[in-house]
């Protein structure tokens, strides 16, 4: 079956084939095409089935119309929402986005960014992983346009968009201390990314803040490979301590999510046993049978700001970065009640 062309538009509609390429690239008020016409000419291409040659359009403008998007982690519900984001987003600005998943691993990072690049996406927006500020640096380096999301590095200037990781933690910890909760620990990832450091920062300086000393083994560490594994013996040395914790901060939903699961097998009670603090939203968490507190980022604001920024550089080379923190909201619930109601 033979291919609808403008040509045949234009005849049936009785104009030229320039006017129709106007209408159909949406500039007919810059070549004053009429409003009743344009209307024809795009009903004429609807009963024609037109297909656009985006191939054509792409060599033409030297654009591509599409947006790579490497996320840390597809299977962790924040990434999953902030990605529905950044599509509804990118849609309203004549992108589509290409998604894919590095699952905090560098290399599978590079391949992903390798790949696109080759697609000759226009620009990209990423969650970065650990180990992959060469490949940010790289980006920056070949001016190619991009916008880091959630997380950032601190050392490479970048426009980026992202939560204020330090503030969040420090609220949650002071929220806890406020509610009467006084050993409170932090299950948190072994890893050298920013976000991550400022998470423990917020955590330690509200302990400091309420002249409750920090001590080590308040403060468990587990790899993103092995959370399962390593979760497990973390709460089991937090609480059978000679001053177990009575409280409990998880830095990410992931290392909620395998806490709150152990925890359950103890036949701990929450909060009256251990109450509990999580970065992340999900249903997972209304679900519990004690509702968990936690603390809500922006994940609209991220998303739509993302792709704001992106189209920006993209359409200006020359601008400084735009770097922008935001607050997350704590989202109190029955794991962190008051210990005087309890």
């Amino acid at each position: 079956m033979r291919k609808v062309s403008l040509k045949d538009i234009a005849q049936k509609a009785q104009v030229s084939t320039a006017l129709v390429s106007y209408v159909l690239n949406g500039k007919e008020k810059e070549s004053r095409v009429g409003e009743e016409m344009a209307a024809k000419i795009r009903q004429i291409a609807q009963e024609l089935n037109y297909q656009p040659n985006y191939l054509a359009q792409s060599l033409r403008s030297g654009k591509t119309q599409t947006i790579g998007l490497i996320l840390a982690d597809i299977s962790n519900p924040f990434f999953a929402n902030v990605a529905r984001i950044v599509e509804d987003e990118a849609k309203r600005n004549g992108y589509t986005v290409i998604i894919g998943s590095s699952d905090e691993n560098a290399n599978k990072s590079k391949d992903l960014l390798d790949v696109l690049i080759k697609r000759q996406v226009d620009g990209f927006i990423i969650v970065s992983c650990e180990d992959s500020d060469e490949q940010v640096q790289e980006l920056v380096d070949k001016h190619i346009p991009f916008v880091l999301l959630d997380r950032y590095f601190p050392a490479i200037a970048t426009d980026f968009i992202s939560t204020d990781h330090y503030e969040a933690a420090f609220e949650g910890g002071k929220h806890l201390i406020t509610n009467g909760y006084q050993r409170i620990g932090m299950i948190a990832y072994e890893s050298g990314m920013f976000h991550m450091d400022e998470r423990i920062r917020g955590y330690q300086n509200a302990l400091n803040d309420s002249r409750i000393p920090f001590r080590e083994e308040w403060l468990k560490k587990v790899r993103f490979t092995y959370i399962e594994q390593e979760v497990k013996p973390a709460i089991d040395e937090l609480i059978s301590a000679t001053e177990p914790v009575d409280a409990l901060i998880f830095a990410t939903y992931g290392l909620a999510i395998n806490g709150l699961k152990y925890i359950n097998e103890l036949r701990l009670n929450v909060p009256d046993d251990l109450a509990i603090v999580s970065f992340g939203q999900a249903e997972a968490f209304d679900l519990y049978y004690c509702p968990i507190t936690y603390l809500r980022q922006p994940i609209g604001l991220l998303g739509q700001t993302a792709v704001k920024l992106l189209v920006e550089k993209m359409d200006s080379t020359n601008k400084e970065p735009t770097q922008i923190l935001m607050k997350a909201e704590l989202v109190a619930r029955e794991s962190s009640k008051s210990k005087m109601s309890q």
